[in-house]
Parts: structure tokens; C-alpha cells; sequence
């Protein structure tokens, strides 16, 4: 049996398959199937496949319960990308902007620490986690809910471009595949399967983020949560988790902890925001003229480094 010919009729008739069907329809695919002249294709649109029987396939993927045939790649990376210690940094889509600060720092300290970055490239949390990863230099992977030839959605194209440059673009599906609703699920269970650790940032009840949270608890590995305002829609399914047993997560230094990672601490680097605590977020607008969005983005940085506590509103360094 060929994995690349499982994967193509997979995608092709939309079915979600684990082992070949029984029936004729995929007996006669699979006696059609020129699996040399599609690879030909693949690698002249500059994709690859990788087969779940490759020694290179990951075995944290090839773990899960329900793996894969394979994957199609795109990017510049080897494969082996995909077995490195690898965390997912998931959460709601239309987040607000201290949880896109927090995706984006996690992303960025987490890949600095050497961890891979995995999330969906979708709009929201998962964008900022692989530009936080970027902005590291680090290693981020985005696996997509449709054929690996498209962008989703496709104002990410230019954020594709440079995961693909950084590290790879994968999927389950066939280039040509459309996207659907049914397939971000299947979708998930590929980031999740990736991944020792995965971290929800924020989410709604029912969240996309929620059944990647719950493919990574039945799969036994580590979830992390960011806990929320209890008044707000956004936090309602990190809180959630939280009340189910997942770890709270208060810094990068959770995550680090996890995988058995000690934090760097950078000798010399002290914002100059700390020269002004204790103070208000209002009080550090007027004395250093920046904008109320970039001193609010600051603040969740120094929060998430362990470097600033806050109380009552009022910030105080710990350093």
C-alpha cells in the first residue's frame, strides 16, 4: 500500500482515513495511482511528501491514535524539524490585545529557548505565536486545514512565506483541497500531535483551541492555560481548563520547566520602563510619551519574564 496514494484518495474524496477502505473505488485508485509521476509534480511546485512509514516521520505524530498516511511539506526545512521538542501556542481568533502580546512573546521566548512553535497560521493567536517565533530567529512549524498549496487565509500569505523560509508548512492534504469546516478538527489533532506541551492562550466556550487542548489531554501530553478575566467572553475556555486540572501558565518559564529548560537570564537587558515603577499604565503613558497600546504590549512582556508584578493596577519591578 502506498501512503502518498492514501493520502491523494483521502483528499480527493474528502474522507478522513487511517488505513486503506475496503471497496473497490480505492482498489481501482490505487491501481491507477503513478505514485513516481506525482512526486514528480509535488517537487516541481516545490513540495514534498513525507510518509508516515519514513523513519523521519515524527513519533510524537505517529504516536497519536489516529496518525496520518503522511504529510505534505513546504518550506526549506528538513523534516527533522518535526521531531524536535515542540510546543503549540493555539487560542481564539478574534483575540484581544493582551492576548495578542502574550501569543507573541510566548512565541518569541519559547523558539529563542530552542523549542519549536507549531499553530495553525490562522488569524489571531496562532498568527502571533509563529511571528513572536520569527522574530527569535527560532523555528516555527504551521500545519494547515486544506492542501498544503494554499495560504488560509490567504491574507497570511506573506507570514507563510516567511514560516516557510524559517522553518515548514504541513499538512495531511493534497494540494487542491479546499477548505472546510470538518478539516480544522482534523486539523488540530495535527498540532497537538506535534507537540509535547500545548498552550491556550485565550478562547472562547467551544473554541477551536479547546479541541486541540482536549487531543493533547487525551493524547497524555502537557496543556497549559492562560488565565483570564472572569467577566470576559475570551477567557471563559482557558478558565475552563484551569477548573479541569490544566497547568496554569504565568510565564515562559512554565513551559521551559516542562521540557526540562532552564531560562536564560540576559545580563545587561533591563527595560527602562522598570526605572519608572511603581506606576500605573496611564501614570508610564505621560511620563515616556509612547502610545497606550505599545506601553500595554510592554508591560505583558515584563509580566510574562517574571520581571513586573501588578496589583490594584499598579506595577512594580521584581528585579
Amino acid at each position: 500500500m502506498s501512503e502518498l496514494a492514501l493520502a491523494v484518495f483521502a483528499s480527493e474524496t474528502g474522507t478522513h482515513l487511517v488505513r486503506p477502505p475496503r471497496g473497490e473505488r480505492w482498489r481501482a485508485f490505487e491501481r491507477r495511482f503513478d505514485r513516481r509521476a506525482y512526486l514528480d509534480r509535488l517537487a516541481t511546485a516545490g513540495h514534498r511528501f513525507l510518509p508516515r512509514s519514513s523513519p523521519d516521520f515524527p513519533p510524537l505524530l505517529g504516536a497519536i491514535h489516529d496518525p496520518p498516511a503522511g504529510l505534505f511539506l513546504r518550506g526549506g526545512a528538513e523534516p527533522e524539524i518535526l521531531a524536535r521538542p515542540a510546543v503549540a501556542i493555539v487560542g481564539a481568533r478574534a483575540c484581544s490585545g493582551y492576548g495578542a502580546s502574550v501569543g507573541r512573546s510566548l512565541g518569541r521566548e519559547l523558539a529563542a529557548a530552542g523549542l519549536v512553535v507549531v499553530s495553525g497560521l490562522a488569524r489571531g493567536i496562532d498568527a502571533e505565536a509563529h511571528r513572536g517565533a520569527l522574530e527569535a530567529g527560532g523555528a516555527t512549524v504551521a500545519v494547515l486545514g486544506c492542501g498544503i498549496d494554499r495560504d488560509y487565509p490567504a491574507a497570511h500569505a506573506e507570514l507563510a512565506r516567511r514560516v516557510a523560509d524559517a522553518g515548514l508548512i504541513v499538512s495531511e492534504y493534497a494540494p487542491g483541497v479546499e477548505p472546510a469546516p470538518w478539516r480544522f478538527p482534523a486539523r488540530n489533532r495535527l498540532v497537538a500531535g506535534l507537540s509535547a506541551a500545548t498552550v491556550v492562550v485565550e478562547a472562547r466556550e467551544r473554541s477551536g483551541a479547546l479541541i486541540t487542548a482536549d487531543l493533547a489531554l487525551e493524547e497524555g501530553r502537557e496543556v497549559f492555560a492562560v488565565p483570564g478575566e472572569i467577566t470576559s467572553a475570551l477567557s471563559a475556555g482557558t478558565n475552563a481548563l484551569l477548573k479541569l486540572g490544566a497547568a496554569p501558565l504565568t510565564g515562559a518559564a512554565d513551559v521551559l520547566a516542562s521540557f526540562g529548560i532552564e531560562p536564560e537570564r540576559a545580563e545587561g537587558e533591563r527595560s527602562p520602563l522598570l526605572e519608572l515603577l511603581p506606576a500605573g499604565a496611564d501614570e508610564l503613558v505621560r511620563k515616556t510619551g509612547l502610545g497606550a497600546d505599545e506601553i500595554a504590549r510592554a508591560l505583558v512582556e515584563l509580566e510574562i519574564e517574571g520581571q513586573v508584578s501588578v496589583q490594584e493596577g499598579i506595577y512594580r519591578s521584581l528585579r
